[in-house]
């Protein structure tokens, strides 16, 4: 009998030998698993982060990468959507510190502009506005009046003041309903941008006619996001994506090994699918989708996406995705897009700081047809089937396979 016999028998190696191959086998399993799925936001969220992007299925975990990379992940609940943050570096300290430290700000933003906290300086504006000029802090000062900008270039397609539309149509806290033309006319005497009256010297806003309130739902969460985005860039941070609750996602240089990040876009008719994909680097990806907050009455989707200028919820336009170089304009413009439609977008892209517009249209014996529309480049469209898709727009089934 050898040595090794006398130490250890045989059977006793054999039991080593089995239980190694198996973690061996499960390890594997784990590691294709983590390759295949793709996290699903929450039942809102027009934007599916690929596999690519999210590889471990809590918050907070991280994965080892090859070449001293790793990556962490983190996310929040804030400004009503879940943030999620990916971050990759060397160590991970400094990578959970500079997630935590974004999500910060995004919460410091939300204490800021939200209209649905009574305590932030917004409600305080809201409040009090129409009755005084109110000095307001420095940064909400100047947002306001970036998004006073976007109006005016709009011509009213994207307006702040639209808080009792909102109201009138039950979208503030509610699930939507018709108001009546009486309670319409009413709200829409009290929208309009040109009712906010800015005192750049003096710091102070103030509202020109009673019952006028300002609503940043349209462009606060990509400030956020470009906010987060700041504050990561401040810890050193050069490969990250961040996501406001897939409404609008900002990717900071590109994940290692990859050219850009990869992010798809929902299907506005089956959710559990997926449109398209874009490749996103020192980008921004925002969508807007009637299948966010909508009711039906008498066979016609009335959604969330209103038209000031109308005073009623944008029709025959299923969602808008625009890419631009950052989550403020990008948040700001589908909401502009939705209200222009296709053929005004045409012309106003020059206009405007986006690269390209998609849009998702209802098609007749369809499910929709999408048109993409970028600058000094022809449209294209392609119109989405059971049995016909397009590889150029990178289309993939809900399992992640290329069709």
């Amino acid at each position: 009998m050898s040595i090794s016999e006398r130490i250890m028998p045989s059977s006793i190696r054999f039991v080593i030998i089995l239980a190694v191959l198996l973690i061996v086998a499960l390890i594997r399993v784990s590691s294709s698993l983590a390759h295949s799925w793709k996290l699903r936001k929450p039942d809102d969220s027009p934007v599916f982060l690929t596999r690519s992007v999210i590889g471990a299925a809590q918050t907070g975990q991280f994965a080892p990468r090859p070449a001293k990379t790793r990556r962490f992940e983190d996310s929040r609940v804030s400004m009503g959507c879940v943030y999620m943050i990916v971050v990759y570096g060397r160590n991970i300290a400094p990578l959970r510190e500079a997630a935590a430290a974004a999500l910060d700000e995004v919460d410091r933003i939300d204490r800021l502009m939200s209209n649905y906290k009574n305590d932030s300086e917004l409600s305080r504006v809201n409040r009090e506005a129409a009755e005084r000029a109110i000095k307001v802090d420095q940064e909400l000062f100047d947002f306001i009046a970036e998004c006073l900008r976007y109006s005016r270039e709009s011509d009213g397609a994207f307006d702040i003041t639209v808080g009792p539309l909102m109201k009138a149509w039950g979208f503030f806290r509610g699930e939507g309903r018709a108001p009546g033309e009486a309670e319409l006319a009413e709200a829409r005497n009290r929208v309009g941008y040109q009712h906010v009256i800015l005192n750049q010297k003096d710091g102070t806003i103030f509202f020109d006619k009673a019952g006028v309130e300002l609503d940043l739902g349209g462009i606060a969460k990509g400030y956020a996001v470009d906010r987060a985005v700041a504050v990561l860039k401040q810890h050193g941070v050069t490969s990250a994506l961040v996501s406001s609750g897939g409404s609008t996602i900002y990717a900071l240089g590109a994940p290692p090994g990859k050219p850009a990040w990869e992010v798809e876009v929902q299907d506005p008719v089956e959710r559990d699918k997926i449109a398209t994909t874009v490749r996103l680097k020192d980008q921004s990806l925002s969508v807007s989708g009637s299948y966010e907050k909508f009711f039906e009455l008498d066979g016609v989707r009335y959604s969330h996406v209103m038209d000031p200028r109308t005073g009623r919820p944008v029709q025959g336009v299923l969602s808008v995705a625009v890419i631009t170089g950052d989550g403020t304009s990008g948040d700001a413009l589908d909401n502009v897009f939705y209200a222009l439609g296709v053929e005004r977008s045409r012309a106003w892209l020059k206009k405007f700081s986006a690269n390209e517009v998609i849009f998702f249209l209802p098609e007749s014996g369809k499910r929709w047809k999408m048109v993409r529309i970028r600058k000094g480049a022809r449209d294209e469209q392609k119109k989405k089937t059971s049995s016909h898709q397009s590889a150029d727009f990178h289309m993939r089934r809900a399992d992640g396979r290329r069709l």
